[in-house]
């Protein structure tokens, strides 16, 4: 693997649960070729640093910044909202960006701002949307709902989240024909006695569930105000048990101006060396 100047200095941030890794790559350190295996390897819990992504900050010609994400299977993907604001806040803790800032991503040029640990992402238009959307499972019917929030999502509505079978039957409705080639995320979502919905993520990429979703808890937030069962601001609390605050205009059945609003902690920082990738 052609990685340049090692040892490499990074960050670890946590997003409500969903941990990062992030380096300033303004400076190319790692070969274009290199960055799946090397996010893969760099990911591996208990072996390296381990994470639910990796994220470079490089530069950009129509932005503060460009990020380029990359799941712990070494994947790319376009979008993250956890991730997103952990960047923002990164990025304005080094100087890379102002409290208010506008960085590019794959899924297009998302805003955000920074308030000391507080994040708030606007995110881009939700596309895509599919309600009452019946699936076959292996001869059983289920009926779900699905929307693009920068990555595709589905999101299942449950009785009892605590019971649900996140990995068994997020896994089989992940790869399910209904939504190839790409895949989708899978939300099982709850409403709470005080009104604010629990959801619990299977996470196309990490391929597990994780302990909190972004564009996930957005997904979940979009679809629980078309049913009718919610108004913005919807309260999201992620299976890791904090808060994320999802804010957005609803006009005959289409969202806008869709914002994700949550911490972004910083964990501690250190240097990747040759064995952290063995």
């Amino acid at each position: 693997m052609n990685i340049v100047d090692l040892p490499l200095a990074f960050v670890k941030m946590s997003g409500t649960g969903n941990d990062f890794i992030l380096v300033d790559h303004r400076k190319p350190r790692i070969a274009a070729e290199a960055m799946p295996e090397f996010a893969r390897l760099v990911c591996r819990r208990r072996f390296s640093v381990g994470a639910d992504g990796l994220i470079l900050i490089e530069d950009s010609e129509q932005a503060d910044f460009r990020w380029r994400f990359f799941n712990a299977d070494g994947s790319e993907a376009e979008m993250c909202g956890n991730g997103a604001r952990c960047a923002a806040r990164f990025a304005y803790m080094h100087g890379i960006a102002p409290a208010r800032m506008r960085f590019e991503t794959m899924a297009g040029i998302i805003e955000a701002s920074v308030s000391d640990v507080q994040v708030s992402v606007k995110m881009t238009r939700p596309q895509g949307l599919r309600m009452e959307l019946g699936i076959d499972m292996d001869g059983d019917s289920l009926t779900l709902h699905s929307v693009d929030t920068g990555v595709p999502h589905a999101v299942v509505f449950v009785e009892d989240i605590d019971r649900a079978d996140v990995c068994g039957l997020g896994r089989r409705i992940r790869g399910h024909e209904a939504f190839m080639p790409a895949g989708t995320n899978v939300n099982f979502v709850q409403q709470r006695p005080d009104g604010a919905f629990k959801v619990r993520t299977y996470e196309r990429g990490v391929e597990d569930e994780t302990r909190a979703c972004g564009t996930g808890a957005v997904a979940a937030a979009l679809v629980a105000a078309l049913l009718g069962r919610a108004e913005s601001p919807v309260e999201i609390v992620t299976s890791g048990g904090d808060r994320l605050t999802i804010l957005f205009d609803l006009q005959e059945g289409a969202a806008d101006n869709v914002f994700l609003k949550g911490p972004a902690h910083v964990v501690y920082r250190g240097e990747l060396n040759e064995e952290a990738l063995r």
